[in-house]
């Protein structure tokens, strides 16, 4: 089976060995993405304009690989801070519509850069 690197000016550009987004079949597999500014690779600043930013740079993988958020069958949600769950929660309702991608949302000690919030995810194209 055939691997797609997707890449996108739209989105940070991978700062490891990493893509942003790799197309299997009809399945594509997003990187990790953290509140970077593509233009600048700079973190935003705040909790809230961090996950807004994360949730664009997702979306904007997603556009390049032919989908869009919508399309994403699984989010993967890290917080260095789970006191903002609800946070996210409240985001991502701008984002999303039912049916809801099916999600975990995990705690953990620490991020790239310093960054809040990652979240990576899984889209399954038609």
């Amino acid at each position: 089976m055939s691997k797609t690197v997707i890449h996108t000016e739209n989105a940070p550009a991978a700062i490891g060995t990493y893509s942003q987004a790799i197309k299997v079949g009809n399945t594509v597999y997003l990187s990790g993405q953290i509140p970077l500014d593509p233009k600048t690779m700079e973190l935003v600043e705040g909790f809230e304009a961090q996950t807004v930013q994360v949730f664009e740079n997702l979306k904007a993988v997603a556009e390049a690989s032919g989908g869009s958020l919508a399309d994403i069958a699984k989010l993967n949600i890290f917080l260095t801070d789970l006191s903002h769950f609800a946070k996210v929660n409240e985001i991502m309702g701008r984002y999303f519509q039912q049916p809801y991608p099916a999600r975990a949302a995990i705690g953990v000690a620490a991020l790239p850069k310093g960054a809040q919030v990652e979240m990576d995810g899984i889209l399954v194209l038609e």
